[in-house]
């Protein structure tokens, strides 16, 4: 995008907004509070979907639950497709199991399995590195990664470096939806929270040209993703000041709206 271009994108307005997730659940949603005081309106359409992996792939993959002492939780869709496969395979899982979450969202979605009060869970702040300390502090467990068929590198780094006892199980996998609806549709801002998320983007539109869209990513890997494919990031999170996305499209939106 010429840097002439790009001048005149950074000031158009803002009305519509495509997040690429599920529409939050919650009454309370910070998009809901955005799009009320912004009057913007934000649109909700996965461009990814999960698909559980069966239990016979998974003794495919070798994986014994009886083997280990700690569950290593990186999201919802990990807690819920390892209690799936547990439950599937006529595992009950020990009360003396240790439970490592990667943010307190995790943890707090662990409850609609454990009885937390009376289990031994231990939570990071928000990112894997974070969670780090709290695993080297217990180097002696056998810890299984449940995750998906495209696990980030780093999380394997981080493991391999504390030299703990780890295996990864691929319990379900992450699939390119089908956008096929939203063709002929425009929106302001795209927003986007992972690579796979800009993946599905070219795989339904292999002809996509950014023009005066902006682009929302969050995450240093969706940068790289969205960069490789030649998009201009023009909203990023987190930072020290936007911590959220809601926090980084309200602050663009309210330098272009009141103009």
């Amino acid at each position: 995008m010429k840097q002439d271009t790009l001048e005149i994108v950074k000031s158009m307005k803002v009305k519509t907004i495509l997040v690429s997730q599920p529409e939050p659940k919650m009454e309370n949603s910070p998009y809901h509070d955005l799009e009320e005081r912004q009057r913007v309106k934000i649109d909700f359409v996965p461009f990814i979907h999960v698909e559980e992996v069966t239990s016979k792939e998974v003794r495919k993959q070798k994986i014994d639950f009886s083997q280990f002492t700690a569950i290593i939780l990186t999201s919802r869709n990990a807690v819920d497709h390892f209690f799936r496969l547990a439950e599937e395979m006529r595992f009950k899982v020990p009360d003396a199991m240790k439970y490592f979450c990667q943010s307190e969202a995790v943890a707090y979605y662990l409850q609609k399995y454990v009885v937390y009060r009376k289990r031994k869970i231990y939570v990071g702040k928000r990112t894997f590195t974070e969670l780090s300390p709290l695993i080297k502090k217990y180097k002696g467990e056998k810890f299984l990664l449940p995750s998906s068929d495209k696990l980030k590198p780093e999380v394997r780094k981080v493991l391999d470096d504390l030299e703990v006892n780890w295996i990864e199980g691929t319990f379900y996998r992450t699939v390119v939806s089908d956008l096929s609806h939203l063709r002929d549709v425009y929106y302001d801002i795209l927003v986007f929270f992972s690579p796979s998320g800009i993946q599905s983007l070219f795989e339904n539109f292999p002809d996509f040209k950014q023009n005066n869209t902006r682009i929302a990513v969050f995450g240093n890997s969706t940068v790289k993703a969205a960069e490789e494919k030649g998009l201009v990031c023009n909203i990023t999170a987190p930072t020290p000041e936007t911590p959220s996305m809601t926090m980084a499209l309200k602050k663009y939106i309210d330098s272009v709206n009141k103009k």
